[in-house]
């Protein structure tokens, strides 16, 4: 016999699929658009890599990273940062829309989670061609660096970069919520996402101080693809900054939640 648990999955699966095929038929409605937007980031990614290698071409190493290790780096953080652009980052960059139109009263209504909505409700499929290229480069690092990672380290990554993902959603959404007190929030948006640059520079190249416990603890980006990255490679002496990284993610999600709720309980509605 079904459990109301396993009922509610289901409904909620069945609801995402239907969301994925609105999504395919609005990308395909603007083919041309769809092919520029993945020919834009591949390039934008391949000029990462190429501005790797003229820094490398003067140096052996950048705070003990090799070069094959900072194009894994690069790698690792370019595919959590388009995953996290093809399920989250058109829904979040909306919600302060949804407000200011009055959208939000229409889903407010659905019998369904209205932040399963607001953070699922469409998919950008051309990230996934971006997110696939770049899984190709981490691949391709790893050969260059002739490491061929165990189970327990593949595990580990896919369990960080979950973690890290997780990161930048919580943050992102937390900040996007923003919008029911100031009903536009896509400047502060967009500042956040700028500093999804940081996550490409090895931890080892920030001396201590303040500018790193801000982006270590606060907007963790040190720590969303070095950990990862680390965890691919093995070169972590402890398990300690994997904990960090995935209680940082449970503490951010539980703070954009409440966040969420106290931010419903003071909108009226378009009207107002």
């Amino acid at each position: 016999m079904e459990t109301k648990t396993q009922s509610a999955w289901r409904r909620y699966a069945s609801l995402y699929a239907e969301l994925w095929k609105n999504s395919v038929v609005r990308e395909m409605q603007f083919k041309a658009n769809f092919l520029l937007w993945i020919v834009v980031e591949l390039l934008w990614f391949a000029l990462q890599l190429a501005f790797m290698s003229v820094v490398y071409s003067h140096t052996e190493s950048i705070a003990g990273w090799t070069r094959w290790q900072v194009v894994l780096l690069v790698g690792c953080s370019n595919l959590i940062q388009q995953l996290f652009t093809a399920f989250f980052l058109t829904n979040l960059m909306e919600i302060s829309e949804h407000i200011r139109t009055g959208r939000l009263d229409f889903m407010l209504l659905l019998p369904v989670n209205t932040r399963f909505l607001v953070s699922l409700r469409k998919v950008d499929l051309g990230a996934f061609a971006n997110a696939a290229a770049a899984g190709a480069v981490v691949v391709y690092a790893l050969h260059r660096l002739a490491h061929v990672p165990t189970v327990a380290e593949i595990l580990g990554f896919g369990a960080m970069a979950l973690a890290g993902l997780s990161v930048h959603y919580s943050l992102m959404f937390l900040l996007s919520t923003v919008a029911f007190y100031t009903v536009r929030a896509q400047g502060i948006v967009f500042g956040y996402y700028n500093l999804f640059n940081i996550a490409r520079i090895p931890d080892g190249a920030f001396p201590p101080g303040t500018f790193r416990r801000v982006f270590t603890f606060v907007l963790p980006m040190i720590l969303v693809a070095n950990i990862p990255t680390r965890a691919l490679l093995g070169t972590m002496a402890s398990p300690l900054p994997m904990a960090l990284l995935a209680g940082i993610a449970l503490v951010l999600f539980a703070a954009s939640e409440w966040f969420w709720r106290r931010a419903l309980t003071r909108y009226a509605g378009a009207s107002s």
